[in-house]
């Protein structure tokens, strides 16, 4: 829960960019009905708590969107999640260091995670 709390801020973002195409394209178009129906539940947008960790306008980001959206939890479940998105087409991916543990997280991302994913693991 913890983790979750840690990053509803990226949905939240990314619900911006959401609303974006919903404004020129319509809640019908051809965007992905899981970000449409996602976007849903948003009230509003506070540009001044953007990108900040418990920023109220993130607390319509429910858990499954934050396990939708995000790489949580141990090296092992990271890894495994990130194996799924590559096997789904995703070649590319960022790390977000804005929360509690960056050093942790940057750490384990070069001594277990990568590694894991290019196959190079001790």
């Amino acid at each position: 829960a913890e983790a979750r709390d840690q990053v509803r801020w990226f949905p939240a973002m990314v619900s911006n960019h959401v609303m974006d195409l919903i404004e020129r394209y319509g809640f019908e178009s051809d965007i992905p009905k899981e970000l449409t129906e996602f976007v849903r539940a948003r009230k509003f947008y506070d540009y001044k708590d953007h990108s900040r960790v418990g920023a109220k306008h993130g607390e319509f980001v429910t858990d499954d969107i934050c396990d939708r959206f995000c790489v949580l939890g141990t090296p092992e479940q990271a890894t495994a999640k990130l194996n799924e998105l590559e096997a789904v087409g995703v070649d590319q991916f960022n790390i977000y260091l804005m929360t509690e543990g960056q050093e942790d997280t940057l750490g384990a991302y070069g001594r277990d995670i990568i590694p894991q994913l290019a196959g190079v693991a001790k």
